[in-house]
């Protein structure tokens, strides 16, 4: 494969659900050893945050969770879509959004909705996973900023459901052939210390 596989999750001002979900998608990734394959970023439909960094709430939850985390906030650019793979929308108000903006209609076909995907799920590549479900926000990841943070571990626990299937879907579109390269025993979200060596017994 002569380039990655290129992922953008896009919500609103990219300083809540879109980071969360970037940080998570790409330890699942990691898990998977196809973190060398795939490349994770996330944006925002809007400009109003462009260069801070996520929510505190956001950052704790993912803290919270075990996730690595750094981020900067940005405006998605129409002129991305001739580069990404997919442009995974947190709700449907972005799928929307998103898919006026596409220059092409093939470009409007990678626009998806995250939660679409559900849990272990591989959608037909020609087919709208969730296209009914879009127009009642069914599917939708809630906005949390404006609520508790109870809002943000819910969608925290949304967001790592539908990654699963998420992860199934990039698998299945990679080329045949591109085995990825699976860590032993690591788990990319938690970095424990070594045990030290135990003292034998006199």
């Amino acid at each position: 494969m002569s380039a990655p596989f290129r992922i953008c999750f896009v919500c609103t001002g990219n300083i809540c659900r879109s980071p969360m979900a970037e940080s998570v998608f790409r330890a699942r990734l990691a898990e998977d050893g196809l973190d060398g394959l795939v490349e994770v970023d996330s944006a925002g439909t809007g400009g109003w945050h462009e260069g801070d960094g996520a929510d505190p709430r956001t950052v704790a939850v993912l803290r919270a969770g075990g996730y690595e985390h750094t981020h900067t906030a940005r405006q998605f650019h129409v002129s991305w879509f001739d580069r990404l793979d997919l442009v995974i929308a947190l709700d449907s108000g972005h799928l929307r959004e998103l898919r006026r903006l596409a220059p092409t209609t093939e470009d409007a076909a990678k626009v998806r909705l995250l939660r679409s995907y559900g849990t272990g799920a591989v959608p037909d590549r020609n087919a709208d996973p969730g296209f009914h479900a879009a127009r009642s926000g069914a599917l939708d990841v809630p906005d949390p900023y404006y609520g508790g943070f109870e809002g943000f571990e819910e969608c925290l626990e949304m967001v790592e459901t539908a990654s699963e299937g998420l992860l199934a879907a990039v698998r299945a579109a990679l080329p045949a052939g591109v085995a990825p390269v699976r860590p032993a025993d690591h788990d990319s979200r938690r970095a424990e210390p070594p045990r030290p060596p135990e003292k034998e017994c006199a």
